[in-house]
C-alpha cells in the first residue's frame, strides 16, 4: 500500500470519525525508531472540521483542537513545534491576512483581537478553605501545580460553563443562582498567545465532595487555608485569590 493509503488505515483503526480531506503530503522529516535509527518520516497536511468528542479515540487519552498561539504551552515531540508553525507561515489562515496585521472575523471590527475565555470556581468549605486542584504531573499547562477548578467557555454562557466544568471535573453539582462573579484576570502569558479572560465565579451553593473525576488533568482535590496557599500555585490564581480577598475585582497579568 501507498503511504497516503497506510495513513487513512492508520486513521480509521484509531480515529473512527476523522475524515480528513485534501490529503498532500507537506515535508519529509527525520525520526528515531525504537531501534535508535533515523528514518524519514513522510508528513501529510489535510483538512477538517469535525469536534474532537465525535471521533472514537482508540488510541491515545485525548483528542483537542490547538492554536499556534498556544503551541508553547503543550509538550510536543522534538521538531513537531518548528514544523507547525512553518506550515502556519506557509499556509495563513483566511482570515489572518500575511504580515500579522488585523484579522476581521464574523461581526468583529478591524484590528479586534479575540480572546479565550476561561472560568474558574471559588469555592470554600465550613472551615473557610478554598479548593484546589493538584495538576497531573504530565499536564500541558501547569504541570504538577495548584489551580483553581476551571475550564474553557466553548459555545455557552460562562455560568453555564462553570456548571459544567465543576461537574465534569471533580463531581460537584453548582446551583447558578447562588453563583457570582468575585474576579477578573486579564491575562497575557506568554506575549505572543492569544490573550485571555479569566473569570473567577464563588458558588455559595453547592453540593458534593470533590473527586478525581478526570485523572490525566488533576491528580488530587485539597482544601487550603487563604493565608497558607500552596507555594506552586499558577501565578494568576494567586493573583486573583490575592485579589478576592482584598476586595478587588480586577487584576492584568503580562501586560507592559
Amino acid at each position: 500500500a501507498g503511504l497516503e493509503a497506510t495513513l487513512r488505515r492508520e486513521l480509521a483503526e484509531e480515529t473512527p470519525g476523522l475524515e480528513l480531506t485534501g490529503l498532500t503530503p507537506y515535508a519529509v522529516e527525520p525520526s528515531i525508531s525504537v531501534d535508535g535509527l533515523a528514518v524519514p518520516t513522510q508528513i501529510f497536511a489535510g483538512r477538517w472540521s469535525g469536534h474532537p468528542d465525535s471521533v472514537d479515540l482508540r488510541e491515545g487519552v485525548l483528542l483537542q483542537w490547538f492554536t499556534v498561539d498556544t503551541l508553547d504551552r503543550l509538550r510536543l515531540s522534538p521538531g513537531l513545534d518548528d514544523m507547525i508553525r512553518r506550515h502556519a507561515a506557509e499556509h495563513p489562515a483566511p482570515d489572518r491576512p500575511q504580515g500579522g496585521g488585523p484579522r476581521p472575523r464574523g461581526d468583529a471590527p478591524a484590528g479586534t483581537e479575540l480572546h479565550i475565555v476561561g472560568v474558574h470556581l471559588y469555592i470554600q468549605d465550613e472551615h473557610g478553605r478554598l479548593l484546589l486542584g493538584l495538576r497531573h504531573p504530565d499536564a500541558a499547562f501547569a504541570a504538577d501545580t495548584w489551580h483553581l477548578l476551571a475550564g474553557h467557555c466553548e459555545r455557552e454562557a460562562a455560568v453555564s460553563c462553570l456548571v459544567r466544568e465543576a461537574k465534569e471535573e471533580a463531581g460537584l453539582l453548582i446551583d447558578p443562582s447562588g453563583v457570582e462573579l468575585v474576579h477578573v484576570v486579564h491575562l497575557l502569558d506568554p506575549p505572543q498567545a492569544r490573550p485571555r479572560i479569566q473569570l473567577v465565579f464563588r458558588a455559595r451553593t453547592w453540593s458534593g465532595s470533590p473527586e478525581v473525576l478526570e485523572p490525566d488533568r488533576c491528580a488530587e482535590w485539597r482544601w487550603w487555608p487563604p493565608e497558607a496557599l500552596p507555594h506552586k500555585l499558577v501565578p494568576y490564581t494567586r493573583t486573583a485569590i490575592e485579589g478576592i480577598l482584598a476586595g478587588h475585582a480586577y487584576s492584568e497579568l503580562g501586560w507592559s
